[in-house]
């Protein structure tokens, strides 16, 4: 995630592709994977669950959405913190996704406060 982009659908999906390029490089075992598939579901429903909201059906309807979407990022802070836990040397690598997690919240906090 070299450039930070303004368009959040494109920057959702950066996210997200990072997230499952970041997950082929936590070693696998009895701790780790279910955190994996954890960390996986999170960073890529971002993503999701924002196109859901530039497709909704009411105004309602666009907060909901935008409310999943700051919960799976925040969600995907605390696995990334997880993982890194479990796999200390991927501290590094992980801090990246650690902080456009944080961002993207950020960002949906700020759209469900002026929707």
């Amino acid at each position: 995630m070299e450039k930070r982009k303004f368009d959040l659908e494109e920057r959702t999906s950066l996210f997200g592709e990072a997230i499952i390029d970041f997950a082929k490089h936590i070693p696998r075992n009895v701790i780790t994977l279910p955190l994996i598939s954890q960390l996986v579901r999170a960073g890529t429903s971002v993503g999701a669950n924002y196109r859901e909201a530039d497709c909704a059906e009411s105004r309602k309807d666009f907060e909901h959405k935008i409310a999943i979407s700051k919960k799976e990022a925040n969600e995907s802070r605390y696995w990334v913190r997880m993982i890194v836990r479990a796999a200390p040397e991927l501290a590094e690598e992980a801090k990246p996704l650690w902080i456009e997690a944080s961002e993207l919240q950020l960002i949906f906090v700020s759209i469900i406060k002026t929707s």
